[in-house]
């Protein structure tokens, strides 16, 4: 059986509204109708477009057909395993034949809609819900802290690709599967299925995610370390004044409580790790102060080690 692209015979998109349909179906009945139109082939192109309006026009037709998926117009095809049962026709799994693609539809919904009139709880509503979709995303640390919304370009096997907006929640985590009800594929006959977004979030230059911990690696000089200090530390909620203690270790890991990701239960913490450093170059008269040092001090940083 080959293909009809019913879409491009009317000349709109596939996920075009009902009144684009109707103007594109008028607009080109009007040009190839055979009492008025000198084009060639109008009579035939009058047929297409007629039979292309039938069924776009009518919901439960289109949703039947884009049930089908995508082909090039005159390709040949074989609708999908147990298409024609799901949709009450019952051509799921017979030989198709010499059919041609308009018969099958005449047929297939001349059978519906009786069945239908008797109470038959067949065809479109046994497939009312669309099937689910699922997409990947990738956020920054600062969209996942705070929470964000996106617009994603979506497309389900035999509907148009269409934009959906979403909104990810604050505390957004590497790895979550969010569920986005009614905005997966749409359904033969009303609902739409649920789109399932597998979110991970893009490294940081400052930050580093350890679970919903926040770790800010955070560089001080020796001085600042043996001495103590007070210094101010970036976190995604604002500055904080941190105190760092006489004596701190290159490694040791100071808490801010409370200010890593977002959660229901409970929030995750900030974690500054410390990062003893050394300038690049050393003045002349800073090399004096760290040999004074070096013959004042009686302090070893290897007691474990075999001694010269």
């Amino acid at each position: 059986m080959k293909y009809k692209d019913y879409y491009k015979i009317l000349g709109v998109e596939r996920g075009a509204q009902t009144d684009e349909i109707k103007k594109a179906y008028r607009k080109l009945a009007r040009k190839y109708h055979p009492d008025v139109s000198k084009e060639p082939e109008a009579e035939e192109r009058f047929k297409e477009v007629n039979e292309a309006n039938d069924v776009l026009s009518d919901p439960e037709k289109r949703a039947a057909y884009d049930q089908l998926g995508y082909y090039q117009s005159g390709q040949e095809f074989r609708p999908p395993p147990g298409w024609g049962e799901r949709f009450g026709g019952g051509f799921g799994g017979a030989d198709m034949g010499g059919m041609d693609f308009s018969d099958m539809f005449a047929q297939m919904f001349g059978g519906m809609h009786g069945a239908r009139s008797f109470g038959g709880a067949q065809g479109f509503r046994g497939a009312a819900k669309g099937r689910d979709v699922e997409a990947s995303l990738n956020i920054g640390l600062e969209e996942a802290f705070r929470g964000c919304e996106r617009s994603l370009n979506l497309s389900a096997p035999g509907q148009a690709a269409r934009t959906v907006n979403v909104r990810i929640p604050a505390g957004a985590l590497p790895g979550m599967r969010l569920r986005v009800p009614g905005k997966g594929g749409h359904g033969a006959h009303g609902q739409a299925g649920d789109l399932y977004l597998n979110i991970d979030v893009a490294p940081h230059e400052l930050y580093r995610l350890d679970g919903k911990d926040i770790v800010l690696e955070t560089p001080i000089m020796p001085w600042e370390a043996a001495l103590g200090t007070t210094i101010t530390v970036p976190t995604l909620s604002g500055s904080v004044r941190l105190k760092v203690p006489a004596g701190a270790r290159s490694g040791q890991k100071l808490r801010l409580a409370g200010k890593g990701m977002p959660s229901a239960k409970g929030a995750g913490n900030f974690y500054v790790l410390l990062q003893i450093v050394l300038p690049s170059e050393a003045s002349e008269e800073e090399k004096k102060l760290y040999e004074q040092l070096r013959a004042l001090s009686s302090f070893d940083p290897r007691p474990q080690f075999p001694k010269d």
